[in-house]
């Protein structure tokens, strides 16, 4: 039939997809880097659990797309270098991000995660390549709705203007 019949492994991958790959292996080795200073800064026990679950799937995802890149002939971004532990008590109260911070932060990457993940999913035409984003959106739903909770029940989450009343003659 063609160059995209058969194994899509074998298929050549197009430009976008290479960009995404190549880009969601960088956000991910980025995120590693302050994930792993957010976990010096946080206190609350639930938020570090969040935080090494957040670390793993990044790692895994470096790790994923890393392979796709090199079977493909493309060189990934390096890794950054690991970050120390350091106690909280280290931190100085003015340099140091509280927990509401880091749980607003990780809410907004993983919304963010979410519709890149969406992204590549809709422009990817090797089917593999579009099954590995559609498995780390998954992923990604089910941390932001453990996010969500967990913002919900510490009363970190700051929630847009509600409407209470509609006004009247409406």
């Amino acid at each position: 039939m063609g160059i995209l019949s058969g194994n899509p492994k074998n298929e050549p991958m197009h430009y976008g997809e290479i960009f995404s790959v190549w880009t969601a292996s960088t956000l991910a080795k980025g995120m590693v880097s302050c994930y792993e200073a957010y976990l010096n800064h946080a206190g609350d026990k639930d938020l570090k659990k969040i935080l090494n679950d957040l670390l793993d799937q990044a790692k895994l995802e470096i790790k994923e797309c890393d392979e796709l890149l090199t079977e493909n002939g493309i060189a990934p971004a390096p890794v950054l270098p690991e970050r120390p532990p350091v106690k909280l008590e280290d931190i100085p109260a003015g340099a140091r991000f509280t927990d509401p911070e880091i749980a607003a932060k990780i809410a907004a990457d993983t919304s963010l995660g979410l519709v890149a993940c969406s992204q590549v999913m809709g422009q990817s035409i090797r089917e593999d390549i579009g099954a590995l984003f559609a498995k780390y959106h998954l992923t990604m739903t089910a941390l932001g709705v453990r996010i969500l909770q967990m913002n919900k029940e510490k009363g970190w989450l700051i929630p847009p203007p509600l409407q209470i009343k509609r006004p009247e003659g409406e």
